[in-house]
């Protein structure tokens, strides 16, 4: 496939879709597109309506492939993934995996390829209207920020099913709503608001339902404006606050802020600032 991210990088008079037709990857459960007035944020779209965006093998082998893609496309400084008003999504493919045994899962890894949306360097942005349950709601804490329609609903109802969450569920969610919200969802199934999930910290801003992918693109231009490069380091260094200690963590900022001495945008950013102009990034 490196063939075709070199390919991405020239076709800058071309279309998003246009190139991911010539490169032999339509879509059949995503709809991606570029956004913005700069093109410079990635936009995918769930579509699979008629099963409420429930992520089949198929949905997310098609999220790598466009997350490689934006990943490995110089104009996008952002990524936004989203649905539909009715479902971000209900859930992992149930019929899927109802027949699947602990030898197939061990053996074959089940769901580790999902980890991508949480390993994409460049910002990803959940935009949530209606349900984020199981796998859904896995998706949308993989992301860097979430943002939610105001009759969103977040929930892991795993336990419903005689099982429990399997990608980062009971992990992520713990780490962003505190051990007894988490336990209650994960141990009764219940489902929390858009207004509770904000209140626990699960949410960062919350939207009119009409307004919410507007406000989630908005949020990714802003981002791409900014140098991509540090944007990168610092969700990284974000990133080490949510998974390590406070001293390792503090050792792994210390050391990101020190590599930012080594950049064109940092020492233009300041220079920048000094001279009481705009900063012009260069991503280098």
């Amino acid at each position: 496939m490196s063939y075709i991210y070199a390919d991405l990088k020239s076709a800058t008079n071309f279309t998003f879709g246009l190139w991911l037709a010539a490169a032999g990857a339509p879509f059949q459960y995503l709809v991606v597109q570029k956004k913005g007035a700069k093109q410079d944020v990635g936009l995918i779209q769930l579509n699979r309506p008629q099963a409420l965006n429930a992520l089949c093998d198929g949905l997310m082998r098609e999220m790598k492939q466009a997350l490689d893609a934006f990943e490995g496309d110089p104009q996008i400084g952002a990524i936004v993934i989203t649905g539909s008003e009715k479902a971000f999504a209900a859930g992992a493919d149930i019929k899927e995996m109802q027949n699947k045994t602990f030898q197939q899962c061990y053996s074959s890894g089940f769901l580790a390829d999902w980890e991508r949306v949480s390993t994409v360097r460049k910002p990803v942005i959940a935009a949530v209207n209606g349900y984020a349950l199981g796998g859904g709601c896995e998706l949308a804490m993989m992301c860097d920020i979430i943002y939610a329609g105001e009759k969103a609903q977040f929930g892991q109802p795993e336990i419903l099913l005689g099982t429990i969450p399997g990608a980062g569920g009971t992990q992520r969610l713990t780490r962003a709503v505190g051990k007894s919200l988490a336990m209650e969802m994960v141990l009764t199934g219940d489902r929390i608001s858009a207004q509770e999930a904000k209140e626990a910290g699960l949410v960062s801003k919350i939207f009119p339902v009409e307004k919410l992918l507007e406000a989630a693109i908005s949020c990714g231009e802003k981002i791409a404006s900014n140098s991509k490069l540090v944007t990168a380091i610092a969700k990284e260094s974000v990133n080490a606050a949510f998974e390590t200690t406070l001293a390792e963590g503090s050792r792994t900022e210390k050391r990101l802020f020190y590599a930012t001495f080594a950049t064109d945008d940092r020492r233009e950013g300041m220079t920048a600032f000094v001279e009481k102009r705009k900063a012009k990034f260069t991503d280098s």
